[in-house]
């Protein structure tokens, strides 16, 4: 079997040790490190976003191939940046300033960095300076803000209106629970994710300047 393809089949397996010997033995062949992340480790993490998406499977099986990933990763990222190869783009995510939620934006996390973005993850209880002063040094093309409390929503408008008063060409968009369209029009964010896997979509379209 084609040996990205094995790299990718055993990343949606989650069976981390394998990934990490398989990327080893593809860099030991040759191949290049960008070949390896975009047909092997982003090629599965896609298969995976789609079957969570389509509810085939379940956070825990996700978790898993992100282990995986991570596995070939950490064999990579010395050869990608020896290479120069370049990343989708940069995003900073974060849950708003009073918010202490965090799987939803974890999750979240793990999907974009499976689909080729570097991720600057801020935590929890994140302040809407942190957010835009994050964005402004990394450069990120999109800002992403979940809560998962109404009280803390209105911090979402905060670091929309920060943005705009920054002049920052960076993309917000918006998810969590109480979240919805509606309320992510209302307060001019650029994007509402309903879930992990749409987050992610909406994430790409943002980033290559839909």
């Amino acid at each position: 079997m084609d040996l990205l393809k094995s790299i990718a089949e055993s990343l949606e397996h989650g069976d981390d040790e394998r990934v990490h010997a398989l990327v080893t033995e593809a860099v030991a062949a040759g191949l290049p490190a960008g070949d390896v992340l975009n047909q092997g480790l982003i090629a599965g993490m896609g298969v995976v976003g789609e079957q969570f998406r389509l509810r085939e499977i379940f956070l825990p099986d996700v978790l898993l191939a992100a282990r995986a990933m991570y596995a070939g990763l950490d064999v990579l990222k010395p050869l990608l940046a020896r290479d120069g190869v370049p990343t989708a783009g940069t995003v900073v995510i974060g849950s708003v300033q009073g918010d202490l939620h965090d799987i939803g934006k974890n999750l979240v996390g793990i999907m974009l960095k499976g689909a080729g973005f570097e991720v600057v993850d801020l935590g929890n209880d994140v302040a809407p300076e942190r957010f835009v002063d994050a964005a402004a040094r990394s450069g990120a093309a999109v800002i992403g803000l979940s809560a998962l409390l109404t009280t803390t929503m209105s911090v979402m408008k905060d670091v929309v209106d920060l943005v705009k008063a920054r002049g920052l060409k960076a993309r917000v968009i918006v998810g969590g629970a109480p979240v919805s369209e509606a309320f992510a029009k209302d307060i001019g964010a650029d994007a509402y994710g309903f879930d992990a896997a749409n987050a992610v979509d909406r994430v790409k379209a943002l980033a290559a300047g839909a």
